[in-house]
């Protein structure tokens, strides 16, 4: 049995981060069913923390609104239903009826779940970002945020003492550094066992083949060429 770990560094507000993110739980659930033993594989999937735009506002804004200014009525139409086709493909539902804003209060929310197991913090991230693109969430809210997390399976009145008490902003913040460092630019970007890297939401086969050459130890191919924000 082998264990593969796989560090996905996301900002719940990329789209793309969602798409990818499905398309790499398809890629790993056809591995379980078609690598020889691979049912016998453990997946560890963790998120390191990215600002797609450090400016943001602290209080959200309907993200059509900002989209819209920031690239024209017309062409975040196109966008939209490009997206819209994208996320059907894989069962869910883009609305664009969220608000947009600063990402480090959700963050620090996965943070907290980092230290509840991989499983835990998996979830509580795919709970954000479903809550934000499906069900018109704003990704400022702490009450978003706190629902969101008590979904992924944290407890309650511990996710809200600890956004109170501003826990977890210092790592989140070293989390985005050390991201930009590495000379991330656009996300979603995936790191397997450390030495494998996967640049945007690529195509299931894609991830598919990385995970196999980190199984088998092989040369693995690195690159920019998914789709990102």
């Amino acid at each position: 049995m082998a264990n593969i770990n796989i560090k996905v560094i996301s900002d719940p507000v990329c789209p793309f981060c969602y798409l990818g993110k499905a398309r790499l739980s398809r890629a790993i659930d056809l591995y379980k069913k078609t690598y020889p033993a691979g049912k016998d594989d453990q997946f560890n999937v963790t998120w390191q923390a990215y600002y797609l735009d450090p400016t943001a506002p602290t209080k959200g804004v309907p993200v059509n609104e900002r989209m819209a200014a920031r690239f024209g009525a017309e062409r975040l139409e196109m966008m939209h239903a490009r997206m819209k086709q994208m996320g059907a493909a894989e069962g869910f539902n883009f609305t664009f009826d969220g608000k947009v804003g600063h990402t480090r209060d959700a963050h620090r929310a996965v943070q907290l779940a980092k230290t509840k197991g991989p499983e835990v913090e998996n979830a509580v991230m795919t709970s954000i970002m479903k809550s934000y693109f499906e069900e018109g969430g704003d990704v400022t809210s702490w009450d978003m945020i706190v629902d969101s997390a008590v979904r992924g399976g944290l407890e309650r009145e511990e996710v809200k003492k600890w956004l109170e008490e501003g826990k977890g902003g210092a790592e989140v913040d070293r989390q985005v550094e050390d991201a930009y460092r590495m000379g991330v630019r656009g996300v979603p970007h995936f790191v397997v066992d450390d030495k494998y890297e996967i640049g945007g939401a690529q195509d299931v086969g894609e991830f598919l083949q990385t995970l196999v050459a980190a199984k088998e130890g092989k040369k693995g191919a690195s690159g920019q060429d998914g789709l990102s924000c």
